[in-house]
């Protein structure tokens, strides 16, 4: 084996192009004005910050941690792309510093950090390498993947050892810059909503997908942030009635190489390389810092509308990947400081699935991403924040551990304790699948409550016990150390996987699209085609998968728990059976508007609005408390009862069977709580059945104590034929339930 030493000589003479160094032929051109001077300068805060220096000369204080470098050169950019390199000589507690007097907001800047190459030890620094600061607030340029963006030689003939033999050529025309931003925004004139948890409904969106099509946006607004703030898009959200809107990820992000060449992108955004900055492709006003306040003024239309925002944050990888990924920014920074790496410290731990993953325990990681946390609260005014492979940060060393820095952190902040915290409970490495196990504060999204809802509404059926564990709360997963039910994030669909129409028209994941042969994606879909794979002209198919998505959508808003929606499922969205459309940024991803116009797909969205308004009217369906099951009566008249197709009360043999029709009582009579003014929470009482036989049956109204009356709210069967509810059935007498339906009444006397 050859040193890593001898490795880099050969690399270095390898580089060599017409005998000048790869460096000088393809690097930036460098500025010829003087180098401006640089003063000492503050260690705090990190990243780039204008101020006031002293005696109040205007300028840019610039910090950034690198245990372990030697020296640290800042990289400043004209408008004509020309690099000037200043040396930050200031050294404090790891943190390389300096102030730049008349360095302005807008000003492009990056990093190359020098230090010992021996990945075999897992140092990786190599200062041909221009970094991106971990701290800037707006990035400019797109990342490209050609090889000169690689700390190492890709092409080295001998692969198994390429990632030792560093690349001395100079990445700087191949990488975006960091952006200097003036933070000067008051936000007194802005009111969160601060919507209860109890009360919230989630709408899963992303933001150029979600504006690409929409007619009545200008077109130089669509797919930005300005089009998601346009009166337009927030006036869907608003006649949809819900909350919240979780956005997929808008960290500044990068492409994979894989995609790039085969001439894809990475839609979804899981990739993230910028912590503070919001990506930049999805501004309408520009790159060189206009992003920033764009943001912000889509936060504040939103929250003119009573809608909060929810952020999907990618805290668990970056975009650097593996020992074979680029050098972007923190692997040039602090490899061994940033990653976990295996015991062979070339490798990275993988718990992710993407070739590395952030090393949380470590102090100044975890400070990177709290800090980013704060300053998406405190500064963009969002709301909270939806942590994808969430038991990747939770890893102490190397288990999942409910008391690990990054959740101690997290639970005495005083800013991020405060907002919506909402986890991806997995990830892929061993013991990572944490649903239930996460402490309060914290939400889940509950994927026992999305299997369990498609199994039964697929014919499926799963026992009683677990489907009625699942609509009414999942109290077997969270009633423990003072959760509540609002601890379930329920979901049929997300992101990933099935939209809801393919959900009831594809057996099979179809990605050919993607490139990969069909390969990926999962397997596991629980899903039902209706009789026929993928869009039929046959309309008996159609109106069944019509109204298995009008069972779907009721259920989820009729359960116990946080209600999350998928944008477009209201619409009958179709992703043409990709279940896994990471990398369609087109109409495979794009919300189709003229489905709102459609007579076939129009109902679906006025059922789903009308389903939320009365989730809204009816805290019985949004209770802040678990069921007891118990009696709190003389009457025997209990919070929750569960009843068969006869109208009687369920035995414990009925629990642990599987069964095809579910009867759910839930009392309004018994709401624990109070409430702003103190008074005791009432409400109606209502009952729900759930029929997934493919015959019609009889199900028999409980009579006393339950009810005398029962009124028809919504019947899923009727909903094409315009009949308007409210016929009223008497208790005891048999109701006929259509095949495949859901049948809502609310108990009169």
């Amino acid at each position: 084996m050859t040193s890593a030493a001898e490795q880099q000589t050969v690399a270095q003479e390898r580089a060599l192009d017409g005998g000048r160094p790869a460096s000088a032929v393809n690097g930036a051109e460098r500025a010829t004005a003087p180098t401006p001077p640089v003063w000492p300068g503050a260690p705090m805060p990190l990243g780039a910050r204008f101020r006031s220096g002293p005696e109040g000369v205007a300028g840019t204080n610039f910090a950034l941690w690198a245990a372990g470098a030697e020296a640290v050169q800042l990289c400043l950019f004209d408008e004509r792309g020309r690099e000037t390199r200043v040396r930050l000589a200031e050294l404090t507690h790891e943190i390389w510093h300096g102030f730049v007097p008349g360095v302005m907001p807008g000003q492009r800047y990056g990093y190359r950090v020098d230090g010992r190459w021996d990945p075999w030890i897992g140092a990786r620094w190599n200062p041909a390498k221009l970094l991106l600061d971990p701290y800037a607030r707006a990035v400019d340029g797109e990342f490209s993947l050609p090889p000169e963006v690689y700390g190492h030689v890709r092409d080295w003939p001998e692969q198994h050892v390429a990632d030792t033999v560093r690349d001395d050529r100079d990445s700087a025309p191949h990488v975006p810059k960091g952006v200097v931003v003036h933070d000067d925004d008051d936000w007194s004139d802005d009111r969160r909503p601060k919507t209860p948890w109890a009360d919230s409904v989630i709408y899963e969106l992303h933001v150029h997908g979600f504006t690409q099509l929409h007619p009545d946006i200008p077109p130089e607004l669509r797919g930005t942030y300005a089009g998601l703030a346009h009166p337009a898009a927030i006036e869907h959200l608003v006649k949809l009635g819900v909350t919240a809107v979780e956005l997929l990820p808008v960290h500044q992000f990068a492409h994979e190489d894989h995609l790039l060449r085969r001439g894809l992108k990475n839609y979804w955004g899981y990739n993230s390389i910028g912590y503070f900055a919001p990506h930049a492709a999805y501004a309408a006003s520009g790159t060189t810092g206009q992003q920033v306040g764009e943001f912000k003024r889509m936060v504040r239309a939103l929250h003119a509308a009573g809608i909060e925002v929810i952020l999907d944050v990618v805290y668990n990888h970056t975009a650097e990947a593996g020992e074979l990924g680029p050098t972007l920014s923190l692997k040039g920074i602090d490899n061994r400081g940033y990653y976990r790496l295996q015991d062979d410290a070339r490798r990275y731990a993988d718990y992710t699935g993407c070739g590395n993953t952030l090393h949380v325990v470590q102090p100044q990681v975890l400070r990177l991403i709290t800090d980013s946390l704060r300053y998406w609260v405190t500064e963009m005014g969002v709301d909270g924040f939806r942590f994808d492979l969430a038991a990747a940060l939770a890893r102490s060393m190397h288990d999942v551990d409910m008391l690990s820095p990054f959740l101690a952190v997290i639970a005495q902040d005083p800013v991020l304790r405060r907002v919506k915290l909402i986890a991806e409970p997995w990830d892929i490495g061993s013991g990572g699948y944490q649903v239930g196990a996460f402490p309060p504060l914290w939400t889940e999204w509950n994927d026992r409550y999305r299997n369990a809802i498609r199994d039964f509404w697929r014919g499926a059926l799963p026992d009683v016990r677990d489907l009625g564990y699942r609509i009414s709360g999942s109290s077997d997963l969270y009633a423990w150390g003072g959760r509540r039910p609002y601890a379930s994030v329920n979901f049929i669909t997300a992101h990933d996987g099935f939209t809801l129409r393919d959900l009831v028209s594809y057996e099979g994941k179809h990605n050919e699209a993607n490139g990969e042969n069909n390969r990926d994606g999962s397997h596991d879909n629980r899903s039902w085609n209706c009789g026929a794979e993928g869009e039929t002209g046959e309309e008996p198919i159609r109106a069944l998968r019509r109204r298995q998505l009008r069972n779907l959508l009721t259920t989820l808003l009729l359960s116990t728990g946080v209600p999350m929606l998928v944008a477009g499922d209201e619409l009958g969205r179709t992703q043409r059976g990709n279940n896994n459309a990471y990398c369609q940024d087109n109409e495979i991803s794009w919300l189709d508007w003229t489905l709102l116009d459609d007579p076939s797909w129009r109902p679906l969205f006025d059922l789903t609005s009308r389903l939320i308004a009365l989730r809204h009217r009816h805290p019985v369906l949004r209770r802040r408390a678990f069921f007891s099951g118990r009696a709190h009566s003389a009457d025997g008249l209990r919070d929750l009862a569960w009843f068969t197709a006869h109208g009687e009360e369920m035995t414990e043999g009925d629990w642990y069977a599987p069964a095809a029709t579910l009867g759910m009582y839930l009392s309004g009579r018994d709401i624990p709580g109070r409430d702003e003014q103190g008074a005791p929470i009432t409400d109606d009482s209502f009952l729900a059945i759930l029929h997934a036989g493919d015959a019609p049956t009889t199900f028999t109204l409980p009579g006393p104590p339950w009810a005398e009356r029962y009124e028809v709210v919504v019947d899923t069967s009727r909903e094409e034929q315009g009949e308007a509810p409210g016929v009223v059935h008497g208790a005891g007498a048999g109701l006929t339930v259509e095949g495949r339906s859901v049948v809502l009444l609310r108990v009169m006397g």
